[in-house]
C-alpha cells in the first residue's frame, strides 16, 4: 500500500484527527469511500466500453486477432527454444 507501514498510517490518522476533529472524520471517510466506489464503477464502465468497441469494430477485431496469433506463435517458439 504505497510503502506505508502501520506507524506512518497511525501518524497520518492522528494528524487528520487533530485537523478535522472527531465529528468530521466519519463524514470524510464516508465521502472518500463513495468517491472510491464511484471511481471503480466508472473504470469498469470504461473497460466494458473498450471491450464492446473491440467486438464491434471489424478493423479492431482483426488487429486483436492478429495480435493473439502472434502471441501464440511467440509462446510456441519459447517452448521449442527451451
Amino acid at each position: 500500500m504505497f510503502g506505508l507501514g502501520t506507524p506512518e498510517l497511525i501518524i497520518i490518522l492522528l494528524i487528520a484527527f487533530l485537523i478535522f476533529g472527531s465529528k468530521k472524520l466519519p463524514e470524510i471517510g464516508a465521502g472518500l469511500g463513495k468517491a472510491i466506489g464511484s471511481f471503480k464503477k466508472g473504470l469498469g464502465e470504461v473497460e466494458e466500453a473498450g471491450d464492446s468497441l473491440k467486438k464491434n469494430l471489424p478493423v479492431v477485431k482483426e488487429i486483436t486477432d492478429v495480435k493473439e496469433t502472434i502471441d501464440k506463435a511467440k509462446g510456441i517458439t519459447n517452448v521449442l527454444g527451451k
